[in-house]
């Protein structure tokens, strides 16, 4: 049985690397709104770009889409998902995906997997997707997020290292033990009940260390399912080089679907 759920896109006009980012011309159309039409395959209930940034709001409004305009105080994408949640009084059991807003090629069946799993471990706050890594260069790099899991698929730990170290091999880790490695993907599923009990967790130096947000909820106690994803994602646009890599790609999935 699919899991009813909502999905929330948040969208920054700050970026280090992209300044205004979701507004970036792809194919003729800004990024968020490759991204809000990804997210209206995947069957939610309601879907809604949350920005603190006007501009942001009329490119979402121009194409009919429905937007939230949030606090420019928040120090993440969760903490504005917890406003949006808020502002629209969703009842506690309702659960809401965050699909980033620059990720214009995540496939809907990621995101209805992400809702479904949340649903299926009540005793779960959140939930998120991982795939596994098949290079050994992508374990040793720290700008891959790996996570490690129990026997239940809750989430032990998350980090920009190499987890689990082999204590033998360590860098010269071979190919025949990479397959325990896990690639974590950034597509989170919440129930509002966590969000709104997230607001309220102090971050944690772990967070601050390894630059990762969920490992609040980690070290609060939240549990985290993982599953493995049912597909791979297509690659997001975070440097100027992807924005012509992505654009490619969905000029090409837009050419066979003509």
């Amino acid at each position: 049985m699919k899991a009813p759920f909502k999905i929330v896109i948040p969208a920054r006009y700050a970026s280090s690397r992209l300044p205004g980012k979701p507004l970036l011309d792809l194919n003729g159309q800004p990024m968020i709104q490759h991204v809000y039409q990804c997210a209206l395959k995947a069957g939610a209930e309601q879907v809604v770009v949350a920005t603190d940034d006007k501009r942001i709001g009329d490119a979402v409004k121009a194409f009919d889409g429905e937007v939230c305009m949030t606090s420019t105080q928040h120090q993440s994408g969760t903490d504005r998902l917890a406003e949006v949640a808020q502002q629209y009084h969703w009842p506690d059991e309702t659960i809401v995906v965050n699909l980033q807003g620059d990720e214009p090629l995540t496939p809907a069946s990621l995101l209805q997997q992400v809702a479904e799993n949340l649903q299926q471990y009540p005793q779960a706050g959140m939930a998120t997707l991982s795939t596994p890594l098949c290079e050994l260069d992508e374990v040793m790099d720290p700008n891959i997020v790996k996570v490690v899991r129990n026997h239940q698929g809750m989430a032990m730990y998350f980090s920009r290292a190499s987890i689990p170290w082999h204590r033998d091999e360590g860098h010269n880790l071979c190919a025949q033990h990479i397959s325990v490695y896990q690639r974590h993907l950034g597509i989170y599923a919440y129930r509002v009940s966590f969000l709104k009990h997230y607001t309220d967790m102090p971050p944690c130096e772990l967070e601050h260390i390894e630059k990762l947000e969920q490992l609040r909820a980690l070290y609060h106690g939240t549990f985290i399912h993982v599953e493995q994803a049912r597909e791979l994602p297509g690659p997001g646009i975070d440097t100027p080089d992807d924005v012509e890599k992505v654009s490619q790609l969905l000029s090409s999935i837009s050419s066979r679907h003509l």
